[in-house]
Protein backbone atom coordinates (compact mmCIF):
# COMPACT_ATOMS: atom_id res chain seq x y z
CA UNK A 1 0.00 0.00 0.00
CA UNK A 2 1.26 3.72 -1.07
CA UNK A 3 1.99 6.00 1.43
CA UNK A 4 2.13 9.59 1.12
CA UNK A 5 5.76 11.25 2.01
CA UNK A 6 5.96 11.93 5.51
CA UNK A 7 6.28 15.94 6.97
CA UNK A 8 9.79 15.25 8.00
CA UNK A 9 10.60 12.91 4.51
CA UNK A 10 13.74 13.80 3.03
CA UNK A 11 12.76 14.64 -0.88
CA UNK A 12 15.31 14.71 -3.79
CA UNK A 13 14.14 18.13 -5.83
CA UNK A 14 14.74 18.02 -10.13
CA UNK A 15 14.77 21.11 -11.76
CA UNK A 16 12.97 21.67 -14.83
CA UNK A 17 15.75 22.01 -17.88
CA UNK A 18 15.74 25.68 -19.07
CA UNK A 19 12.42 26.56 -17.10
CA UNK A 20 10.37 24.60 -19.62
CA UNK A 21 7.14 22.53 -19.21
CA UNK A 22 6.77 18.89 -19.14
CA UNK A 23 6.90 17.21 -22.48
CA UNK A 24 5.22 13.99 -21.47
CA UNK A 25 1.78 13.67 -23.24
CA UNK A 26 0.51 12.16 -19.72
CA UNK A 27 0.98 15.33 -18.36
CA UNK A 28 -0.35 17.47 -21.45
CA UNK A 29 -1.97 21.10 -20.19
CA UNK A 30 -5.97 20.46 -18.72
CA UNK A 31 -5.40 16.39 -18.47
CA UNK A 32 -6.22 15.17 -15.03
CA UNK A 33 -2.25 13.77 -14.07
CA UNK A 34 -0.69 16.87 -14.82
CA UNK A 35 -3.12 18.68 -12.67
CA UNK A 36 -2.15 16.32 -9.96
CA UNK A 37 1.35 17.24 -11.15
CA UNK A 38 0.67 20.66 -9.94
CA UNK A 39 -1.05 20.09 -6.84
CA UNK A 40 1.62 17.58 -5.53
CA UNK A 41 -0.33 14.26 -5.76
CA UNK A 42 1.36 13.36 -9.06
CA UNK A 43 4.58 11.48 -7.35
CA UNK A 44 1.90 10.00 -5.10
CA UNK A 45 0.58 8.01 -8.53
CA UNK A 46 5.12 7.42 -9.50
CA UNK A 47 5.44 5.52 -6.55
CA UNK A 48 1.93 3.29 -6.17
CA UNK A 49 2.73 1.82 -10.11
CA UNK A 50 6.86 1.16 -8.82
CA UNK A 51 5.34 -0.19 -5.97
CA UNK A 52 3.11 -2.70 -7.87
CA UNK A 53 5.88 -3.35 -9.81
CA UNK A 54 8.38 -4.46 -7.23
CA UNK A 55 5.34 -5.97 -4.93
CA UNK A 56 4.68 -7.98 -8.81
CA UNK A 57 8.36 -9.06 -8.81
CA UNK A 58 8.65 -10.31 -4.89
CA UNK A 59 5.19 -12.60 -5.46
CA UNK A 60 6.51 -14.48 -8.65
CA UNK A 61 8.42 -17.77 -7.88
CA UNK A 62 11.31 -16.81 -10.57
CA UNK A 63 12.91 -13.58 -10.28
CA UNK A 64 12.34 -11.37 -13.44
CA UNK A 65 14.02 -8.26 -14.23
CA UNK A 66 12.51 -4.71 -13.39
CA UNK A 67 13.71 -1.54 -14.59
CA UNK A 68 16.12 0.59 -13.18
CA UNK A 69 13.48 3.40 -13.16
CA UNK A 70 11.22 1.44 -10.86
CA UNK A 71 14.16 0.53 -7.89
CA UNK A 72 15.34 3.69 -8.76
CA UNK A 73 12.35 5.20 -7.37
CA UNK A 74 11.81 2.92 -4.48
CA UNK A 75 14.72 3.98 -3.26
CA UNK A 76 17.91 1.87 -4.84
CA UNK A 77 20.89 1.77 -7.39
CA UNK A 78 19.33 -0.79 -9.94
CA UNK A 79 19.61 -3.83 -10.94
CA UNK A 80 23.64 -5.04 -10.88
CA UNK A 81 24.86 -8.20 -10.16
CA UNK A 82 27.01 -8.31 -7.01
CA UNK A 83 29.54 -11.08 -7.03
CA UNK A 84 28.19 -12.50 -10.27
CA UNK A 85 24.88 -13.14 -8.40
CA UNK A 86 21.85 -11.06 -8.50
CA UNK A 87 19.97 -10.43 -5.38
CA UNK A 88 16.28 -12.33 -5.20
CA UNK A 89 13.33 -9.39 -4.90
CA UNK A 90 13.38 -10.07 -0.96
CA UNK A 91 16.63 -8.37 -0.45
CA UNK A 92 16.51 -5.90 -3.09
CA UNK A 93 12.88 -4.93 -1.40
CA UNK A 94 14.32 -4.54 2.12
CA UNK A 95 17.25 -2.52 1.00
CA UNK A 96 14.84 -0.52 -1.21
CA UNK A 97 12.86 0.14 2.11
CA UNK A 98 15.77 0.75 4.23
CA UNK A 99 18.44 3.56 1.69
CA UNK A 100 14.40 5.05 1.19
CA UNK A 101 13.76 5.33 5.14
CA UNK A 102 16.78 6.55 5.49
CA UNK A 103 16.88 9.08 2.57
CA UNK A 104 13.36 10.39 3.21
CA UNK A 105 14.68 11.61 6.97
CA UNK A 106 17.94 13.03 6.05
CA UNK A 107 17.19 16.77 6.66
CA UNK A 108 14.03 15.86 9.06
CA UNK A 109 16.60 16.82 12.05
CA UNK A 110 17.96 19.98 10.44
CA UNK A 111 14.58 21.01 9.87
CA UNK A 112 13.60 20.88 12.96
CA UNK A 113 16.24 22.75 13.88
CA UNK A 114 15.71 25.23 11.24
CA UNK A 115 11.57 25.43 13.13
CA UNK A 116 13.00 25.71 16.14
CA UNK A 117 15.43 28.94 15.62
CA UNK A 118 12.80 30.40 14.02
CA UNK A 119 10.41 30.00 16.89
CA UNK A 120 13.23 31.67 18.79
CA UNK A 121 13.82 34.52 16.45
CA UNK A 122 10.34 35.70 15.92
CA UNK A 123 9.01 34.76 19.49
CA UNK A 124 11.68 35.46 21.55
CA UNK A 125 10.25 33.79 24.65
CA UNK A 126 12.86 35.64 26.87
CA UNK A 127 11.44 38.79 26.74
CA UNK A 128 7.63 37.31 26.58
CA UNK A 129 9.08 35.52 30.45
CA UNK A 130 11.88 36.95 32.67
CA UNK A 131 12.14 33.33 33.60
CA UNK A 132 13.16 32.27 30.77
CA UNK A 133 15.94 34.52 30.46
CA UNK A 134 18.51 31.73 30.64
CA UNK A 135 17.27 30.95 26.73
CA UNK A 136 19.05 34.82 25.44
CA UNK A 137 21.28 33.16 23.66
CA UNK A 138 19.31 30.06 22.40
CA UNK A 139 19.07 31.06 18.78
CA UNK A 140 22.82 31.10 18.40
CA UNK A 141 23.47 27.42 19.56
CA UNK A 142 20.55 25.75 17.57
CA UNK A 143 21.58 27.54 14.54
CA UNK A 144 24.90 26.14 15.67
CA UNK A 145 23.80 22.90 16.13
CA UNK A 146 21.41 22.79 13.06
CA UNK A 147 24.68 23.52 10.79
CA UNK A 148 26.56 20.67 12.60
CA UNK A 149 23.91 18.38 11.46
CA UNK A 150 23.36 20.11 8.19
CA UNK A 151 26.83 20.06 6.59
CA UNK A 152 27.25 15.86 6.96
CA UNK A 153 23.99 15.21 5.83
CA UNK A 154 24.16 17.59 2.85
CA UNK A 155 27.06 15.92 1.56
CA UNK A 156 26.49 12.95 2.33
CA UNK A 157 23.04 12.96 0.40
CA UNK A 158 23.80 15.60 -2.58
CA UNK A 159 27.61 15.93 -2.45
CA UNK A 160 27.77 19.75 -2.69
CA UNK A 161 27.18 22.18 0.71
CA UNK A 162 23.70 23.67 -1.35
CA UNK A 163 22.32 24.17 -4.43
CA UNK A 164 22.75 27.11 -6.15
CA UNK A 165 20.05 28.89 -7.43
CA UNK A 166 20.73 32.38 -8.36
CA UNK A 167 19.36 33.99 -5.13
CA UNK A 168 22.52 32.17 -3.59
CA UNK A 169 24.69 33.23 -5.82
CA UNK A 170 23.53 36.92 -5.47
CA UNK A 171 23.66 36.62 -1.52
CA UNK A 172 26.71 35.26 -1.32
CA UNK A 173 28.54 37.71 -3.80
CA UNK A 174 27.08 40.61 -1.47
CA UNK A 175 28.38 38.44 1.62
CA UNK A 176 32.29 38.50 -0.29
CA UNK A 177 31.68 42.26 -0.70
CA UNK A 178 30.90 42.85 2.73
CA UNK A 179 33.77 40.72 4.03
CA UNK A 180 36.57 42.63 1.83
CA UNK A 181 34.96 46.14 2.44
CA UNK A 182 35.90 45.71 6.48
CA UNK A 183 39.84 46.51 6.01
CA UNK A 184 38.51 50.14 4.62
CA UNK A 185 35.39 50.96 7.07
CA UNK A 186 35.55 53.85 9.12
CA UNK A 187 35.09 51.65 11.60
CA UNK A 188 36.46 48.19 10.82
CA UNK A 189 35.23 46.45 14.36
CA UNK A 190 31.59 47.95 13.94
CA UNK A 191 31.64 46.87 10.51
CA UNK A 192 32.91 42.83 11.59
CA UNK A 193 30.70 42.93 14.00
CA UNK A 194 27.75 44.03 11.55
CA UNK A 195 29.34 41.39 8.98
CA UNK A 196 29.62 38.27 11.84
CA UNK A 197 25.92 39.08 12.73
CA UNK A 198 24.68 39.55 8.27
CA UNK A 199 26.66 36.04 8.19
CA UNK A 200 23.63 34.10 10.71
CA UNK A 201 21.10 35.77 8.38
CA UNK A 202 23.23 33.76 5.40
CA UNK A 203 24.01 30.78 6.55
CA UNK A 204 20.09 30.33 7.87
CA UNK A 205 19.14 31.25 4.69
CA UNK A 206 20.87 28.68 2.75
CA UNK A 207 20.24 26.14 5.25
CA UNK A 208 16.53 27.01 4.75
CA UNK A 209 16.96 26.35 0.42
CA UNK A 210 18.28 23.07 1.06
CA UNK A 211 16.38 21.53 3.73
CA UNK A 212 12.70 22.89 2.88
CA UNK A 213 12.04 20.49 0.19
CA UNK A 214 7.80 20.11 0.70
CA UNK A 215 5.37 22.47 0.58
CA UNK A 216 4.04 21.13 3.96
CA UNK A 217 7.28 22.28 5.20
CA UNK A 218 7.12 25.54 3.51
CA UNK A 219 3.59 25.99 5.31
CA UNK A 220 5.02 24.47 8.48
CA UNK A 221 7.36 28.09 8.85
CA UNK A 222 4.65 30.23 7.06
CA UNK A 223 2.19 29.44 9.94
CA UNK A 224 4.76 29.89 12.96
CA UNK A 225 5.78 33.12 11.70
CA UNK A 226 2.25 34.05 10.93
CA UNK A 227 1.34 33.29 15.15
CA UNK A 228 3.90 35.53 15.93
CA UNK A 229 2.25 38.29 13.56
CA UNK A 230 -0.61 37.73 14.97
CA UNK A 231 0.49 37.60 18.61
CA UNK A 232 2.13 40.98 17.97
CA UNK A 233 -0.45 42.69 16.08
CA UNK A 234 -3.12 41.77 19.71
CA UNK A 235 -0.56 42.80 21.62
CA UNK A 236 -0.02 46.24 19.91
CA UNK A 237 -4.25 46.81 19.01
CA UNK A 238 -4.26 46.31 23.12
CA UNK A 239 -1.72 48.95 23.68
CA UNK A 240 -3.35 51.30 21.57
CA UNK A 241 -6.39 50.61 22.96
CA UNK A 242 -5.21 50.67 27.09
CA UNK A 243 -3.00 53.51 25.92
CA UNK A 244 0.25 52.19 26.40
CA UNK A 245 2.29 54.26 24.00
CA UNK A 246 5.89 53.46 24.77
CA UNK A 247 7.51 55.16 22.09
CA UNK A 248 7.69 58.72 22.95
CA UNK A 249 4.55 58.53 24.22
CA UNK A 250 2.35 58.72 20.74
CA UNK A 251 3.37 55.10 19.22
CA UNK A 252 2.99 51.42 20.65
CA UNK A 253 6.50 49.67 20.54
CA UNK A 254 6.18 45.75 20.23
CA UNK A 255 5.40 43.47 22.64
CA UNK A 256 8.63 41.83 21.43
CA UNK A 257 11.87 43.16 20.94
CA UNK A 258 14.80 42.63 18.53
CA UNK A 259 13.96 43.49 15.58
CA UNK A 260 9.85 44.17 16.29
CA UNK A 261 10.64 46.67 19.04
CA UNK A 262 10.40 49.70 16.29
CA UNK A 263 6.88 49.84 15.12
CA UNK A 264 8.00 51.08 11.74
CA UNK A 265 9.69 47.86 11.43
CA UNK A 266 7.21 45.72 12.99
CA UNK A 267 4.89 47.45 10.44
CA UNK A 268 7.05 46.21 7.59
CA UNK A 269 6.62 42.85 8.67
CA UNK A 270 3.24 42.82 9.69
CA UNK A 271 2.65 44.18 5.76
CA UNK A 272 4.58 41.13 3.82
CA UNK A 273 2.62 38.47 6.22
CA UNK A 274 -0.91 40.08 4.65
CA UNK A 275 -0.59 38.69 1.29
CA UNK A 276 0.67 35.41 2.77
CA UNK A 277 -2.39 34.86 4.68
CA UNK A 278 -4.74 35.71 1.66
CA UNK A 279 -2.72 32.73 -0.11
CA UNK A 280 -3.33 30.27 2.49
CA UNK A 281 -6.96 31.22 2.45
CA UNK A 282 -7.55 30.87 -1.32
CA UNK A 283 -5.24 27.94 -1.60
CA UNK A 284 -7.41 25.53 1.32
CA UNK A 285 -10.41 23.78 0.33
CA UNK A 286 -11.52 23.75 4.07
CA UNK A 287 -14.23 26.49 5.17
CA UNK A 288 -13.36 26.33 8.62
CA UNK A 289 -9.57 27.22 7.35
CA UNK A 290 -10.69 29.92 5.36
CA UNK A 291 -12.42 31.57 7.95
CA UNK A 292 -9.79 31.36 9.83
CA UNK A 293 -6.80 32.79 7.75
CA UNK A 294 -9.71 35.90 7.06
CA UNK A 295 -9.74 36.63 10.60
CA UNK A 296 -5.88 36.66 11.01
CA UNK A 297 -5.43 38.89 7.68
CA UNK A 298 -8.26 40.68 9.70
CA UNK A 299 -6.20 41.23 12.70
CA UNK A 300 -2.63 41.38 11.22
CA UNK A 301 -4.22 44.48 9.04
CA UNK A 302 -5.68 46.26 12.00
CA UNK A 303 -2.31 45.65 13.79
CA UNK A 304 -0.48 47.99 10.47
CA UNK A 305 -2.95 50.26 11.60
CA UNK A 306 -1.97 50.90 15.12
CA UNK A 307 1.88 51.41 14.58
CA UNK A 308 0.73 54.73 13.13
CA UNK A 309 3.81 53.66 9.72
CA UNK A 310 3.31 56.00 6.99
CA UNK A 311 5.59 53.49 5.42
CA UNK A 312 3.69 50.39 6.32
CA UNK A 313 0.07 52.10 5.05
CA UNK A 314 1.92 52.78 1.69
CA UNK A 315 3.71 48.79 1.53
CA UNK A 316 -0.19 47.28 2.17
CA UNK A 317 -1.68 49.75 -0.33
CA UNK A 318 0.63 48.57 -2.74
CA UNK A 319 0.16 45.14 -1.89
CA UNK A 320 -3.47 45.16 -1.95
CA UNK A 321 -3.36 46.44 -5.57
CA UNK A 322 -0.82 43.40 -6.42
CA UNK A 323 -3.06 41.17 -5.04
CA UNK A 324 -6.51 42.17 -7.04
CA UNK A 325 -4.43 42.83 -10.48
CA UNK A 326 -3.14 38.97 -10.17
CA UNK A 327 -6.08 37.13 -8.76
CA UNK A 328 -8.93 38.67 -10.88
CA UNK A 329 -7.13 39.17 -14.41
CA UNK A 330 -10.72 39.28 -16.18
CA UNK A 331 -12.33 41.90 -13.66
CA UNK A 332 -9.10 44.14 -12.71
CA UNK A 333 -10.91 47.38 -12.95
CA UNK A 334 -13.76 46.49 -10.84
CA UNK A 335 -11.34 45.02 -7.96
CA UNK A 336 -9.04 48.15 -8.40
CA UNK A 337 -11.94 50.00 -7.26
CA UNK A 338 -12.45 48.02 -4.46
CA UNK A 339 -9.00 47.99 -3.50
CA UNK A 340 -9.23 51.75 -3.39
CA UNK A 341 -12.13 51.56 -1.31
CA UNK A 342 -10.61 48.97 1.02
CA UNK A 343 -7.95 51.51 1.69
CA UNK A 344 -9.56 54.76 1.95
CA UNK A 345 -11.69 53.03 4.22
CA UNK A 346 -8.77 51.83 6.21
CA UNK A 347 -7.97 55.52 6.50
CA UNK A 348 -11.27 56.57 7.28
CA UNK A 349 -11.53 54.09 10.04
CA UNK A 350 -7.99 54.74 11.11
CA UNK A 351 -7.51 56.82 14.43
CA UNK A 352 -6.75 60.24 14.38
CA UNK A 353 -3.01 60.36 15.00
CA UNK A 354 -2.62 58.13 12.17
CA UNK A 355 -3.99 60.79 10.18
CA UNK A 356 -1.33 63.70 11.04
CA UNK A 357 1.14 60.94 10.86
CA UNK A 358 -0.01 60.92 7.00
CA UNK A 359 -0.45 64.54 6.56
CA UNK A 360 2.12 66.32 8.80
CA UNK A 361 5.06 64.86 11.10
CA UNK A 362 8.66 66.70 12.10
CA UNK A 363 10.24 63.12 11.27
CA UNK A 364 9.50 63.41 7.87
CA UNK A 365 11.91 66.46 7.72
CA UNK A 366 14.98 64.63 9.91
CA UNK A 367 14.29 61.03 7.02
CA UNK A 368 15.08 63.48 4.08
CA UNK A 369 18.49 64.57 5.05
CA UNK A 370 19.36 61.03 6.13
CA UNK A 371 17.81 59.77 3.10
CA UNK A 372 19.75 62.74 1.35
CA UNK A 373 23.17 62.24 3.21
CA UNK A 374 22.95 58.49 1.97
CA UNK A 375 22.82 59.04 -1.49
CA UNK A 376 25.39 61.59 -0.87
CA UNK A 377 28.06 59.04 0.93
CA UNK A 378 27.42 56.12 -1.87
CA UNK A 379 28.22 58.49 -4.61
CA UNK A 380 31.48 59.49 -2.42
CA UNK A 381 32.04 56.03 -1.71
CA UNK A 382 31.18 54.08 -4.66
CA UNK A 383 33.08 50.84 -4.07
CA UNK A 384 33.32 49.41 -0.71
CA UNK A 385 31.10 51.82 0.97
CA UNK A 386 32.02 53.31 4.45
CA UNK A 387 31.56 49.78 5.87
CA UNK A 388 28.56 47.77 7.42
CA UNK A 389 26.59 49.59 9.93
CA UNK A 390 28.88 52.58 9.65
CA UNK A 391 26.33 55.40 8.45
CA UNK A 392 25.55 55.92 12.15
CA UNK A 393 28.76 57.37 12.66
CA UNK A 394 28.25 59.88 9.42
CA UNK A 395 24.51 61.12 10.01
CA UNK A 396 23.97 64.30 11.87
CA UNK A 397 21.62 62.66 14.00
CA UNK A 398 23.07 59.53 14.81
CA UNK A 399 20.54 57.46 13.35
CA UNK A 400 20.28 55.13 10.57
CA UNK A 401 19.37 55.93 6.62
CA UNK A 402 15.91 54.76 6.98
CA UNK A 403 16.01 53.24 3.40
CA UNK A 404 17.35 49.71 3.08
CA UNK A 405 18.52 50.82 -0.32
CA UNK A 406 20.54 53.55 0.42
CA UNK A 407 21.85 51.88 3.70
CA UNK A 408 23.60 49.08 1.40
CA UNK A 409 24.81 51.62 -1.05
CA UNK A 410 26.38 53.87 1.38
CA UNK A 411 27.84 51.31 3.39
CA UNK A 412 28.73 48.62 1.17
CA UNK A 413 28.87 50.31 -2.42
CA UNK A 414 26.81 50.18 -5.61
CA UNK A 415 27.56 47.08 -6.76
CA UNK A 416 26.70 45.79 -3.61
CA UNK A 417 23.41 47.43 -4.12
CA UNK A 418 22.90 46.11 -7.22
CA UNK A 419 23.15 42.40 -5.78
CA UNK A 420 20.99 43.40 -3.03
CA UNK A 421 17.80 44.45 -5.28
CA UNK A 422 18.79 41.77 -8.09
CA UNK A 423 18.19 39.27 -4.24
CA UNK A 424 15.07 40.68 -4.17
CA UNK A 425 13.40 40.64 -7.52
CA UNK A 426 15.44 36.91 -8.59
CA UNK A 427 12.35 34.82 -7.69
CA UNK A 428 9.87 36.68 -9.35
CA UNK A 429 11.14 35.00 -12.62
CA UNK A 430 10.30 31.90 -10.92
CA UNK A 431 6.61 33.05 -10.47
CA UNK A 432 6.31 33.83 -13.76
CA UNK A 433 7.05 30.35 -14.70
CA UNK A 434 4.72 28.82 -12.04
CA UNK A 435 1.62 30.98 -13.24
CA UNK A 436 2.63 30.13 -16.68
CA UNK A 437 1.90 26.21 -16.00
CA UNK A 438 -0.89 27.41 -13.80
CA UNK A 439 -2.70 28.87 -17.05
CA UNK A 440 -4.11 25.94 -18.43
CA UNK A 441 -5.27 24.16 -15.73
CA UNK A 442 -9.01 24.35 -15.05
CA UNK A 443 -8.51 25.08 -11.21
CA UNK A 444 -5.56 26.29 -9.40
CA UNK A 445 -3.27 24.58 -7.50
CA UNK A 446 -2.84 25.36 -3.89
CA UNK A 447 0.99 26.43 -5.19
CA UNK A 448 -0.45 29.30 -7.24
CA UNK A 449 -1.85 30.88 -4.34
CA UNK A 450 0.84 30.51 -2.44
CA UNK A 451 3.23 32.13 -5.30
CA UNK A 452 0.63 35.31 -5.65
CA UNK A 453 1.26 35.85 -2.10
CA UNK A 454 4.53 35.67 -1.85
CA UNK A 455 4.70 38.20 -5.21
CA UNK A 456 2.48 40.69 -2.92
CA UNK A 457 4.99 40.12 0.19
CA UNK A 458 8.10 41.12 -1.76
CA UNK A 459 6.73 43.88 -3.17
CA UNK A 460 5.03 45.06 0.16
CA UNK A 461 8.62 44.98 1.57
CA UNK A 462 10.41 46.75 -1.52
CA UNK A 463 7.85 49.18 -0.79
CA UNK A 464 8.33 49.67 3.12
CA UNK A 465 11.95 49.01 3.39
CA UNK A 466 12.45 52.55 1.28
CA UNK A 467 11.52 53.91 4.82
CA UNK A 468 13.11 51.68 6.76
CA UNK A 469 17.28 50.42 7.52
CA UNK A 470 16.51 46.35 7.61
CA UNK A 471 18.94 45.67 4.53
CA UNK A 472 21.07 43.05 7.00
CA UNK A 473 17.90 42.04 8.94
CA UNK A 474 15.66 38.42 8.78
CA UNK A 475 12.53 39.83 7.30
CA UNK A 476 13.03 39.52 3.13
CA UNK A 477 15.55 36.51 3.75
CA UNK A 478 12.63 34.41 4.54
CA UNK A 479 10.86 35.80 2.17
CA UNK A 480 12.85 34.84 -0.68
CA UNK A 481 13.47 31.71 1.18
CA UNK A 482 9.75 30.70 0.61
CA UNK A 483 10.10 31.77 -2.91
CA UNK A 484 13.04 29.71 -3.72
CA UNK A 485 11.76 26.62 -2.21
CA UNK A 486 8.19 27.24 -3.33
CA UNK A 487 10.13 27.36 -6.93
CA UNK A 488 12.57 24.25 -6.42
CA UNK A 489 9.16 21.98 -5.31
CA UNK A 490 7.08 23.25 -7.95
CA UNK A 491 10.08 21.97 -10.80
CA UNK A 492 10.67 18.93 -9.48
CA UNK A 493 6.75 18.21 -9.15
CA UNK A 494 6.78 19.10 -13.18
CA UNK A 495 10.13 16.53 -14.09
CA UNK A 496 7.96 13.84 -12.76
CA UNK A 497 7.02 10.81 -15.03
CA UNK A 498 4.44 8.24 -15.06
CA UNK A 499 6.28 5.30 -17.18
Amino acid sequence: MTQKPEFLDYEPLTRVKSGRSVSSSDTDAGSPLREAALDGEYEELQNQQSRKELSHARKSDDWTPISNQAWSRAGVAGTEEIGGVKPTPDARLNEAENQTWILRRGHSISFFGLFLFTFLVYFRPYELFQSLEWLSSAAFWVAVATLIIFIPTQLGLENTITARPREVNLILLLLLIALISIPFAHDSLTAWNTFIEYSKVVIMFIVMINIVRSENRVKALILLVLAASVLLSIAGINDYRTGNLALQGRRIEGIIGGIFSNPNDLALHLVTMVPLTVGLALSTRSYLKKLLYWCCGVIVTAGIIVTFSRGGFLALACAVFFLCWKLAPRGRAFFGVLGLIFVLTLVALAPGAFHSRLTRDASAIARTDDLKRSIFLAVRNPIFGIGMGNFIFYSNQAKATHNAYTQVAAELGLIAATFYVLFIVAPFKGFRFIERECEATKKRPRIYYLSVGLQASLIGYMVASFFASVAYLWYVYYLVGYSVCLRRIFESRLSKRIP
